[in-house]
């Protein structure tokens, strides 16, 4: 009967281990899911961001290639 006792507190304690790593495990998991979803939305920021620089960037160039024109024009007459 002893060894009866034994081996179920033995299971009893296995079991109680095994559903604190679950809960441990479920914790990181979440973390883990909240972390992503907070760099999926910086990334979106970054890639906006990238984006109107972008065409800041196309703006510039074109006001540069206009200036470059006018001071063609000027150097010819």
């Amino acid at each position: 009967m002893d060894s009866a006792v034994d081996a179920l507190d033995s299971l009893e304690e296995r079991v109680h281990r095994t559903a604190e790593l679950v809960a441990k495990l479920r914790a990181e998991r979440d973390a883990a899911v909240a972390e992503l979803a907070k760099m999926k939305k910086a990334g979106g920021a970054a890639d906006a961001e990238t984006d109107k620089l972008r065409a800041e960037r196309t703006q510039v160039r074109s006001r540069i290639e206009k200036l470059l024109g006018q001071l063609d024009q000027l150097s010819e007459s």
